[in-house]
């Protein structure tokens, strides 16, 4: 066994470990090398990344419009930069087999990953079964070739689907089981903002699960009180940043004023 395959090995180990219900792993997204040091510095144990924030940064929008060869670059630019574990939001799959996803993808580095379950360019829900059979079929091409991956499984059903809210749980309920059964190791309910549904989806799902800081309406406490074992950020933060920052900064350029009394 290499060095660096025992290394990623280790860090997949350390990944899974730290999604514990009640005490929540929480991952300030990031979307470039620098900003995952960023993350790595200010104490964080692993850092994820966000693909809208990624895409951005790469000059494309979300939704698999990035080509996976910049993905997986830059990627792997993040695993270098750092130390800690890399999870990578990965969309679904950007079209790649999954012998051939779980290939590339562990050639960077990176030991945890998103796979959401509707379809990026257009937004409509994968057929629940196929979407199980394609995660099953990713852990299996993982176990055939000696990979150890974190699978997050994204479910969009509160974001995509049609039907009453009491329709949109019971979907995600469904696929949360299905996809945990399948080898996912956490769900990612995306959408999810409400207590109360929070609650029933962190003790109805038979696993971990993932939920979106949102604007900050819970905190990190409430979350945990919840049951939540994973807290993520998405793109938030760098649209917050540069928001809040980059336009005023280029502003003040532009019209001869110092950028940095801002």
């Amino acid at each position: 066994m290499t060095d660096l395959f025992r290394s990623a090995q280790e860090k997949a180990a350390t990944l899974r470990r730290s999604h514990v219900a009640g005490d929540p792993l929480v991952l300030p997204n990031a979307w470039d090398a620098a900003s995952a040091r960023m993350v790595e510095a200010a104490g964080f144990t692993a850092v994820a990344t966000s693909s809208a924030a990624t895409a951005a940064i790469l000059g494309y929008d979300d939704g698999e419009a990035a080509p996976v060869e910049e993905v997986l670059a830059a990627t792997e630019r993040i695993v270098r930069a750092v130390s800690v574990p890399v999870t990578v939001d990965f969309e679904r799959g950007y079209g790649l087999a999954p012998a051939e996803l779980v290939e590339r993808f562990a050639a960077t580095g990176a030991v945890g990953l998103n796979l959401e379950d509707s379809n990026p360019p257009t937004g409509d829900m994968i057929d629940v079964s196929e979407q199980t059979d394609f995660l099953a079929a990713v852990r299996e091409a993982a176990v055939s070739l000696g990979v150890d991956l974190v699978i997050n499984a994204r479910t969009d059903s509160f974001v995509r689907r049609a039907g009453s809210p009491e329709a949109q749980l019971a979907a995600t309920l469904d696929r949360g089981a299905r996809y945990l059964a399948a080898g996912a190791d956490c769900v990612y309910p995306i959408g999810a903002g409400d207590p109360d549904v929070i609650r029933v989806l962190a003790k109805d799902i038979p696993g971990p699960i993932n939920v979106g800081y949102g604007q900050g309406k819970l905190s990190q406490a409430e979350f945990a009180a919840l049951g939540v074992a994973r807290v993520s950020f998405g793109p938030a933060l760098q649209r917050h940043l540069y928001n809040a920052y980059g336009s005023a900064l280029f502003s003040a350029v532009a019209s001869g004023e110092n950028p940095f009394l801002l």
